[in-house]
């Protein structure tokens, strides 16, 4: 007999080689038949998988993200096992599941391509082979045995994978005829997967090298019943509508041109309006909290960066070095401020007194990011970070780092992102070699933002092979309104820079000391947070964050100068306005300013020339009648201090 600890705590005693499956039919019968996979001590399993020793269980359904994950990676299988019936020679690569749904990269045979045209015979295919209720059979397999399989097909690709496996660990799955090198976990039979929907075809390297192949990425997503996907396709309907891209063209906020080159934002007035009014609106909160302003270059000699560590970190993925006129002089775009930052704190001469010393910046850092992994402002190549790096003393890092959280949620309040966790990402502690420092500094590290988070009362979870390479994190994973989870705000523990830069300080006992670094960016980068907010808010944005708050609308000409009064008002009271002049007719002014979703709309004519007022329409509520401009100021101020809404 083993002893199974269940969530709760409780505990059942139940025979050597018990399943999770049966597990769940001990319980109930219809848990049973929701039972997607299980955790055995916090290992995902097959729910078929038997279970030899004591063990702690979770049983996952639909309803966890566990759950989704098992159902999106047995469909992924589903689609292989269809494509090798369509496409005979066909080689398979990887197929994960990912956050919606799942892909496949694969190679093709010469002659053959696949299209979005070719996907509804490929759904009938998977749909017809999961109808076969078959089971995902997992095997064991020696690392000989499994290259010579793959040596006999002829895919090289698996068995290079096979290559950086460990003998002993290496299992096959089988449904049916298709057979896939995969660590698991699967479904406990394919029937589970009722309808299916492929969503995109693209190109994509092997291993993400644009020197390796280029294979052909199918991705989908499959449920467990028809209404879901009639929900996602309502989801995929709204994001269309929110998508920063369209939105970010139609309100006029920024651009890309291929002359400047991909992945390198062209900020428009109205955008640059935008960050603007941002940056202010964290300026004043950083300089509540005592925060000093610098700038650093754009760039800086290579040996900056091999000091920090980002040269053997990034160097090879990221812009190469730029030749001087002077021999063997070589300068990078900057990829990180942090190495910047501490050449300013070497600037002083810093004791205890002077400490902590927070240093802010709004610097724009460059990476070359693959072009297939650009996707509007949310991957691109130069991006401008609400960076800060806080040197202090050992003994101040927790309430620092308190502190630090306080700003996060405090700008996450105030724009909108109240849905969201705080993931602690440590370590992998199986691949010591990504990280420079010592152990002991790792774990004072890591014990601090623990700590520090459970003081705050912040509900974590943790993330392993999560960390910076110089150190462990908090970041803020955010639910936008259509519950799609976003990295954004970071804050970061850090003894390994102040080591490799030798920074000092002076201490009570009038000896050096080493101070501790926390890097944080409550935003993270201002590129990725504004399509974010966009998406989130549809880019209806909040009468204080709006570029163009109130847009007056003459009726004709005839009243251009008592718009222009009307605007002046408005000016001198500090708001954003400006006069549509056009010789158009109201309705196509109205429309106009609708689409480019300014707040306030105020219409004049005869009769508001006439008595002084305007007539006032609110973007996403309508008209709210006459008023004078005493009414209009009152209107205005109520809404300055509104919050970001969905």
């Amino acid at each position: 007999m083993i002893n199974i600890t269940f969530p709760d705590g409780n505990v059942r005693q139940y025979d050597a080689g018990v399943t999770g499956m049966d597990i769940a039919k001990s319980l109930s019968n219809s848990l049973a038949k929701k039972v997607l996979s299980v955790s055995v001590n916090d290992e995902v399993w097959d729910s078929m998988r038997p279970i030899n020793e004591d063990a702690a269980i979770k049983l996952f359904t639909w309803n966890d993200e566990e759950g989704k994950n098992t159902f999106w990676h047995s469909s992924a299988h589903l689609l292989a096992e269809a494509l090798q019936n369509l496409y005979p020679g066909v080689k398979f690569t990887i197929g994960p599941a990912i956050e919606q749904g799942f892909y496949y990269d694969i190679d093709l045979p010469e002659g053959k391509s696949i299209s979005a045209g070719d996907f509804p015979k490929i759904e009938k295919k998977m749909l017809e082979l999961a109808k076969r209720k078959v089971t995902f059979d997992r095997q064991d397999i020696s690392k000989a045995d499994a290259l010579a399989h793959y040596q006999n097909v002829g895919n090289e690709y698996k068995q290079e994978l096979i290559d950086g496996l460990e003998d002993g660990d290496i299992t096959f799955y089988t449904q049916g005829d298709f057979v896939d090198l995969c660590k698991g976990p699967h479904l406990p039979h394919s029937a589970l997967v009722k309808s299916v929907k492929l969503t995109n075809v693209a190109g994509a390297y092997w291993r993400g090298d644009e020197t390796r192949p280029q294979l052909t990425r199918i991705y989908g997503i499959s449920f467990p019943k028809a209404a879901l996907l009639e929900e996602y396709n309502n989801f995929v309907k709204e994001a269309k509508e929110r998508d920063h891209r369209k939105l970010g063209q139609q309100l006029e906020l920024f651009a890309f041109s291929d002359r400047v080159g991909a992945g390198l934002p062209l900020w428009l007035p109205k955008g640059t309006k935008l960050r603007n009014i941002l940056q202010d609106f964290l300026m004043e909160e950083q300089r509540k909290q005592g925060y000093q302003m610098v700038m650093t270059p754009h760039l800086g000699k290579k040996e900056l960066y091999e000091t920090s560590g980002h040269y053997a970190k990034y160097g090879k993925d990221s812009f190469q070095p730029i030749n001087t006129p002077k021999e063997g002089e070589e300068y990078l775009l900057k990829p990180m401020n942090c190495p910047h930052h501490c050449e300013i704190y070497k600037c002083f001469p810093l004791s205890y007194r002077d400490l902590p010393l927070r240093l802010a910046e709004f610097g724009t850092v460059y990476r070359y990011e693959q072009s297939g992994e650009l996707n509007g402002l949310l991957r691109v190549r130069g991006f401008t970070q609400d960076d800060a790096h806080l040197f202090c003393m050992p003994d101040q890092l927790k309430d620092e780092f308190k502190a630090v959280i306080d700003l996060v949620i405090l700008v996450f309040t105030k724009l909108g992102f109240t849905d969201f966790k705080a993931q602690i990402s440590l370590r992998d502690p199986d691949n010591p070699g990504k990280y420079i420092g010592s152990d002991e500094n790792w774990e004072k590290a890591e014990r601090a933002i623990m700590e520090a988070s459970e003081e705050k009362g912040l509900p974590t979870f943790i993330e392993y092979g999560e960390a910076a390479f110089y150190g462990p994190k908090l970041d803020f994973m955010v639910k936008d309104a259509l519950g799609r989870s976003w990295q954004l705000g970071t804050i970061q523990v850090d003894y390994s820079l102040p080591e490799r830069f030798k920074l000092e300080y002076i201490g009570a006992d009038n000896q050096k000391h080493r101070p501790v670094m926390i890097h944080r960016a409550p935003f993270g980068s201002f590129e990725r947070f504004v399509a974010v907010l966009i998406e989130n808010c549809k880019g209806n944005f909040p009468l204080w964050l709006a570029p163009e708050q109130v847009k007056v609308l003459p009726i004709s000409d005839k009243f251009m100068d008592y718009a222009n009064s009307v605007k002046t008002q408005l000016e001198t009271a500090g708001y954003r306005v400006s006069v549509d002049g056009r010789a158009e007719k109201i309705g196509r002014k109205i429309r106009d300013a609708s689409m480019q979703k300014i707040p306030f709309q105020l219409i004049v004519g005869e009769k508001e020339a006439e008595s002084q007022q305007v007539s006032i329409r609110r973007h996403g509520e309508g008209d709210r009648g006459s008023v004078p401009m005493s009414g209009l100021l009152e209107q205005l101020e109520a809404e300055m201090d509104g919050v970001v809404t969905a």
